[in-house]
């Protein structure tokens, strides 16, 4: 069926939810944004499906959410009665539709019988992954698009560990959401019959006490610093985040916490802000007034759900910096292994993990402790399902998760990265340091005297609409076509194509062990390296870049000149 049929189809339905069929009468005489909006269905990824709110089957709305809810019901069922008797977790965030959308997969999954735990109100995604582990149920969902622009939201599916699903579930349920023949006919409960069957049960303050208990025994392997001078300044930039870090912050005793009054509003238009991302500047502009203002030490951001963490620190200047992911992954890991070392609770057989897109400078922060480093492919899914291995296994223990998007995780009791917990350890940092009559910054600066001046950057270019979004495999066939010998005058030493699972190098070809996914990497023998990784959830590549420097100033000399080259290629390729 094309997309014109499709959008007959939806035009000419008798039950078209009243506010799509207006959408759709609006756009009626736009055939390229009619084209967009039904040339496909959303396929459900590693992650479970994204895009911008609106009618169509390349939208989210109330009947594509129903598709995959559908087609995970089906998952859980086919797993056994003890599958569906487990049950699923739902959790929501602030944008638009959300509540009503998490309403709609509880009505889809519930008609089949599954037990359902619905969060009464607001919870943070790293909240959702716990609560699937603390009522051992079989799956969770969120509904969130994470720090995406405001017209944007998103279905994210969990398995029973509370970590994303793994692939070979995630291949059965998009087996089973391609069979719905039609997501306008998807059939679904009401809420009153499932809380009449007991099937659906409301949930909240229960999982955020235990989870509180679980953060409290993870901050119990450090030595206690006070707490209570430290001056902080929160926003959850009209998110979820508030009552989970509020709470949080006054169990563990921080008494000086400033909350930017304007962004406590949950709201999904992010009024105050252009993009409600805490990696960008942009988004700490109030927060740095109100820095100012109390004279604080530390700014602190969390995105939508939650689970990404922003800081801005002050500089030698004395002005607040946003801090890079990197930055803030090398300053927690600094300090939480040398505090787990101070108190004799670093194991001898620790480990971090982190991504094949986040700074090198983890690792050799880690290699000082004598803890190992593990790679994974860009998604906290697969630094989760490493957790899953070494609790199985107990060869390693577990000692921090993170990639350079602002993603951390401290405590293995969830599997998902935590801006909740991030904040109460990036909070007990800078009361650290405060102990010690250094900022935070300097405890950056000393980072880098002491393992080297890595630098890391990135860029985007956004190829949105049908036609444009042609031009992504044609990037990534042209760079695989060409194996550059040198960039920027540096040789290149290694390329890992990890589509083909294969490293290129001088000895020759060899095997690599991650999973297969559209990502290249070219090392270079300076220690810089790159990466090409196309979005899974939006229409646009991403281009990494990550060097060693001997001062600031070299590292991002070396940065640019890295940067300048890889793009340069990249335009002339989308040029032809």
């Amino acid at each position: 069926m094309d997309w014109e049929q499709q959008f007959e189809k939806w035009q000419l339905s008798s039950d078209l939810e009243p506010s799509l069929r207006e959408q759709l009468h609006t756009i009626s005489q736009d055939n390229v944004l009619l084209e967009d909006c039904f040339h496909k269905h959303l396929e459900f990824g590693t992650g479970g499906i994204r895009a911008e709110l609106g009618p169509g089957t390349n939208r989210i709305n109330v009947y594509t959410i129903r598709r995959a809810s559908l087609g995970l019901a089906q998952y859980i069922c086919s797993e056994g009665q003890d599958a569906s008797n487990r049950g699923i977790v739902i959790a929501y965030d602030s944008r638009h539709q959300s509540a009503e959308l998490a309403l709609e997969v509880a009505k889809t999954v519930g008609n089949h019988g599954v037990k359902i735990y619905l969060f009464e109100e607001l919870y943070p995604t790293p909240l959702l992954s716990y609560a699937v582990r603390f009522f051992k149920a079989f799956a969770g969902v969120v509904i969130t698009a994470s720090h995406n622009p405001s017209e944007y939201n998103g279905f994210k599916a969990y398995d029973e560990t509370g970590g994303q699903l793994p692939l070979k579930a995630t291949e059965t349920i998009v087996r089973y959401v391609s069979g719905v023949a039609d997501e306008l006919a998807v059939p679904v409960s009401d809420e009153e019959n499932l809380l009449n069957q007991g099937l659906l049960s409301y949930i909240g303050t229960e999982v955020l006490s235990s989870y509180l208990v679980e953060l409290a025994n993870t901050r119990n392997q450090l030595p206690t610093v006070p707490v209570d001078k430290v001056r902080i300044v929160y926003t959850p930039l009209h998110g979820t985040g508030l009552k989970s870090i509020q709470t949080a912050f006054e169990t563990f005793g921080f008494r000086k916490v400033t909350y930017v009054t304007e962004q406590l509003t949950r709201d999904g238009n992010f009024p105050t802000v252009a993009s409600p991302n805490p990696e960008e500047q942009s988004a700490f502009e109030l927060a740095i007034r109100y820095g100012e203002e109390v004279g604080a030490d530390i700014l602190l951001a969390t995105d939508p759900d939650a689970d990404r963490l922003g800081i801005a620190a002050r500089n030698n200047d004395g002005e607040f910096t946003v801090l890079s992911g990197n930055q803030i992954g090398a300053l927690l890991l600094e300090y939480l292994l040398s505090q787990r070392q101070q108190s004799d609770m670093l194991p001898p057989n620790g480990i971090i993990v982190k991504t094949i897109v986040t700074s090198e400078l983890g690792r050799e922060i880690a290699k000082g402790y004598g803890v190992e480093t593990i790679d994974t492919l860009t998604g906290f899914k697969f630094i989760g399902e490493k957790m899953n291995e070494f609790e199985q296994s107990k060869g390693y223990t577990f000692q921090f998760g993170f990639e350079e998007s602002n993603g951390f995780l401290i405590g293995d009791f969830l599997r998902e990265k935590d801006a909740v917990q991030a904040a109460v350890f990036a909070a007990d940092m800078a009361a650290y340091y405060q102990s010690k009559g250094m900022s935070v910054y300097d405890g950056l600066e000393a980072i880098y005297q002491k393992y080297g001046y890595y630098q890391e950057q990135l860029q985007s270019i956004t190829l949105k609409g049908f036609h444009q979004a042609q031009l992504i495999p044609q990037l990534m066939t042209a760079f695989r076509m060409e194996r550059f010998q040198e960039i920027a005058g540096i040789n290149v030493e290694a390329i890992d194509d990890y589509l083909h699972a294969k490293r290129w190098c001088i000895e020759g070809e060899s095997a690599l062990e991650l999973p297969k996914a559209n990502v290249l990497k070219y090392f270079l023998s300076d220690q810089s390296w790159f990466c090409i990784r196309p979005s899974g959830t939006e229409p646009k590549v991403k281009f990494y870049f990550g060097v060693k420097g001997e001062s600031a100033i070299d590292g991002q000399m070396k940065l640019s000149a890295l940067n300048d080259a890889v793009m340069t290629m990249v335009n002339k390729i989308l040029s032809v």
